[in-house]
């Protein structure tokens, strides 16, 4: 196994660059097929989120990958090499398959625990397998990953710990207040109808608000999600759709404003929500740069700038530059902005009577949120599934070369007993049977001990030989053993979610 992931995430890079470095769908796919057609990477996968763009690939070398994976993520997410390396982060092998399982189960997430990533993961496996670029590799690796995270919140009570970025969004706006409370009778406007933002009309339907507009450029989805909301057994919950062109229209009537699309560019201008609550805006202003120190360009420190905490110190940092102070007077419009690249205009929080929370300042929050006890038991879940992970590939690691000692026996016991029968055509069936399965039953109990015993030590760390070592010994070859890899991976029912 040579389990490659180069990316960036909210841990690691300020949000100004990861919003710039969001990769759109029909980018991913593109990404993931330039990343098989280079040298290094024989499979590839893209975790794609709002706080996090992971690249994962089967490499043959390490620093040809790790160059190779960098350059094709500048390349598409459209931001400098030189400016993307300093905020990358890399891991391999083991250590790639401990940050995907940290991930699966939450660890890894702004509020942690919350589950939405695993829908994300699987998202992921869906798109490899969608374009031919996830083999076997990253088809155990992705299912697996699925599989410790749906453990990790049923062993264990992580979801205590965290919830979704939705319920934390809105606890930040509700400012210490019972959510149930502070949104009980309020008219919403959900602004998208994809994934999360159908969580958030969800929850904000179960929070108690009275009314929920939802808006979409494409009508059709925004009418499936109040269909959704109205459905028998529901929340019961006043809800409506509306055209993008009608968001103005509904800003004016609003007293919550959830907005997560897929947009390049803002859907809520400074100037549109002033307008709204008939305020002045001043256009003019400009945030300050910020005066930070920049991280480690060598990717190999890089893991241990963001473990000690620097990131998160220079994450603060740029918020506090960056992002103007709240308006001043009683909250008219709570605004949460869920997108990545953002919907909202940071400069709507000056404006007097607007409380506006987005990704950096749920990135801020989260990270004076408490940890429950129960993120301790599930990081020695993901220790003990991260060993077991890897002892299976070095067991499968050694699989096709014990299928060719067994088929090559069997072709030797085929062999012996055509000659058998050049030497005694006058055996009878019966005996026939009967020397054969004598014979077979020789050759296997001879295989059985060494062939069970060499996949035993080929599991532990350091058992890659033992494959090499099993084909010089019986004279195995090569060709022989590559077509039952890839028979094994041309299995049409391997791999599926």
């Amino acid at each position: 196994m040579s389990l490659l992931v180069v990316g960036l995430s909210h841990r690691s890079a300020p949000v100004s660059v990861l919003e710039r470095a969001s990769l759109a769908a029909e980018t991913q796919a593109k990404l993931l097929q330039d990343a098989l057609a280079a040298e290094p990477a024989a499979e590839a996968a893209v975790l794609a989120t709002c706080n996090r763009i992971e690249l994962y690939a089967d490499v043959d070398k390490f620093h040809a990958g790790v160059a190779e994976l960098s350059t094709l993520l500048a390349q598409h997410s459209g931001v400098g090499l030189d400016e993307l390396t300093p905020y990358l982060y890399v891991h391999y092998e083991d250590r790639a398959v401990h940050h995907l399982f940290s991930v699966a189960c939450g660890l890894d997430s702004m509020v942690v625990g919350e589950g939405q990533i695993l829908g994300q993961i699987k998202d992921a496996l869906a798109l490899g397998q969608e374009v031919h670029t996830a083999g076997r590799l990253l088809n155990d690796l992705f299912q697996q990953a699925l599989r410790v995270g749906k453990r990790a919140h049923s062993e264990t009570g992580i979801d205590r710990a965290g919830q979704s970025l939705v319920t934390f969004g809105l606890q930040q706006l509700a400012a210490g207040a019972d959510v149930a409370d502070w949104a009980r009778g309020k008219r919403a406007l959900v602004i998208g109808a994809g994934s999360m933002s159908s969580l958030a009309a969800a929850t904000l339907a179960r929070t108690g608000v009275a009314e929920i507009v939802v808006a979409n450029r494409t009508r059709a989805r925004a009418d499936r999600l109040v269909e959704i909301l109205g459905q028998p057994g529901g929340t019961g919950v006043a809800a409506h759709a509306v055209e993008m062109a009608a968001v103005s229209d509904e800003l004016t009537r609003a007293d919550v404003v959830v907005s997560c699309t897929g947009a390049t560019g803002l859907v809520l201008t400074a100037e549109a929500v002033a307008g709204a609550l008939g305020l002045a805006c001043d256009p003019a202003y400009e945030a300050p740069a910020a005066s930070v120190p920049a991280p480690p360009a060598d990717p190999d420190r890089h893991a241990a700038w963001v473990e000690n905490g620097t990131a998160g110190t220079v994450r603060q940092a740029v918020r506090r530059a960056t992002v103007p102070a709240q308006g001043a007077g009683p909250v008219r419009l709570a605004l949460l902005d869920l997108a990545m690249p953002r919907d909202i205009d940071g400069a709507t929080a000056r404006l007097d009577g607007v409380r506006l929370v987005d990704i950096e300042s749920l990135a801020e929050a989260s990270a004076d949120a408490p940890m429950a006890a129960d993120v301790d038991q599930v990081r020695t879940i993901v220790g003990d599934e991260v060993a077991a992970f890897g002892a299976a590939q070095r067991a499968a690691h050694i699989t096709p070369t014990v299928v060719a000692l067994r088929t090559m026996a069997a072709g030797v016991v085929a062999g012996e007993i055509a000659r058998l029968d050049g030497r005694l055509p006058d055996l009878d069936e019966k005996q026939r049977a009967e020397i054969t399965q004598t014979v077979r039953r020789v050759v296997d109990k001879l295989l059985h001990a060494p062939t069970v015993r060499v996949k035993q030590l080929a599991s532990e760390p350091g058992g890659a030989g033992y494959a090499d070592a099993l084909r010089e010994l019986f004279d195995l070859d090569p060709q022989t053993v590559a077509a039952v890899s890839r028979a094994d991976l041309n299995d049409p029912n391997r791999g599926r979610s």
